[in-house]
């Protein structure tokens, strides 16, 4: 007789850690699809047909509600930005259709509050019954999102939080901590009396500005002083970044370091190879796309900061579903505790 199949031998065949074996058995959430089926495979090659794995198999979805989601994105994703989040949204999607989720995306075209309010409003008009948001921090729209907790519609924000609307939780990064690592990492690479310029996209959402709080409170702390540290916003525009980058090194010949704690990378990077100062200027950025590991390799950006964005789109949707049809409220603090450090040689 052979031996009795087990959970690691599930891993092991599977791919996965015994973790996400024991999340797919019991049927638990933030496993993504391709990874549950590669699971249930597993189990079914080594014949683990445990009771719970055999609930886990069947179709469950029949005892649920229909429920309809909405997905709101904000102007400012670029399209890296998008196309994660968008493959974290329709994982999700494709994962939860089968328990009787729709989820439907609208899109901001402007950063003028009264947008992202309007597309509130028209989803819940179309019987949205919970809403993942990334939107500024503005008070209107913080107060419509409260009204919409009164009204018993929920909103996970992602990417960028409303903290002080009634928002049910927030997927993302911590960025005043991420910000605090980009300057723990900046004050290592330049003198303690050295100025450098900031690049961040838009001070109205709060990812943003606490990443640039994180930033500017740890260089601080290792001796920096406010003077030394020019900020400026670029909007996540390719354009605009290139050219208040080349504004700055034109008017500062001893700037040592630029720290672009925007999207637009490429932007800022080229304005430091136009001025023939790539290899002198200390680069820092966040997130990193095929533009950034193209820079990385070639010198231009020596560190980039990582998150993951998959998991914004993919998170709230698999969250509010737990909750509008189970029941289950999410963990208040849902932010990613994983910050990678990349540069040109393990990117």
């Amino acid at each position: 007789m052979g031996k009795r199949p087990t959970i690691q031998m599930v891993a092991e065949r599977a791919g996965v850690s015994r973790g996400t074996v024991d999340r797919v058995i019991n049927n638990r959430s933030y496993v993504r699809a391709e990874v549950r089926q590669r699971v249930l495979a597993a189990m079914q090659e080594l014949g683990y047909l445990s009771p719970a794995a055999r609930a886990a198999a069947q179709p469950v979805e029949q005892t649920f509600q229909p429920v309809k989601l909405g997905v709101i994105l904000p102007n400012s994703f670029d399209h890296h930005f998008r196309t994660e989040i968008m493959r974290g949204v329709d994982a999700a999607r494709e994962e939860l259709a089968d328990f009787k989720v729709q989820v439907e995306v609208a899109a901001c075209q402007t950063d003028i509050p009264r947008e992202a309010i309007e597309l509130l409003g028209e989803m819940t008009a179309r019987g949205v019954q919970g809403i993942a948001l990334c939107a500024l921090d503005d008070v209107a729209i913080a107060a419509r999102v409260d009204e919409l907790a009164e009204q018993g519609v929920p909103v996970i924000t992602f990417n960028s939080d409303l903290p002080t609307s009634r928002r049910l939780c927030f997927i993302g990064q911590d960025y005043r901590r991420s910000g605090r690592i980009a300057a723990e990492l900046m004050s290592k690479c330049i003198p303690q009396d050295a100025k450098l310029l900031a690049t961040v996209a838009n001070l109205e959402f709060n990812g943003h500005r606490s990443r640039l709080d994180g930033f500017c409170e740890r260089m601080r702390e290792k001796g920096f002083g406010a003077g030394q540290i020019e900020v400026v916003e670029t909007f996540n525009d390719y354009h605009t970044t290139y050219r208040k980058v080349a504004e700055v090194l034109q008017r500062t010949p001893d700037l040592a370091a630029v720290y672009l704690a925007n999207q637009s990378v490429a932007g800022g990077a080229e304005a430091i190879r136009a001025a023939g100062r790539q290899g002198e200027i200390r680069v820092i950025c966040h997130d990193v796309s095929e533009n950034t590991r193209r820079l990385l390799g070639e010198g231009v950006v020596d560190l980039a900061i990582s998150q993951d964005i998959y998991r914004q789109g993919y998170l709230p949707l698999v969250l509010l579903r737990e909750l509008l049809q189970k029941g289950k409220q999410p963990e208040l603090n849902t932010a990613s505790p994983n910050i990678s450090i990349y540069c040109a040689e393990n990117v």
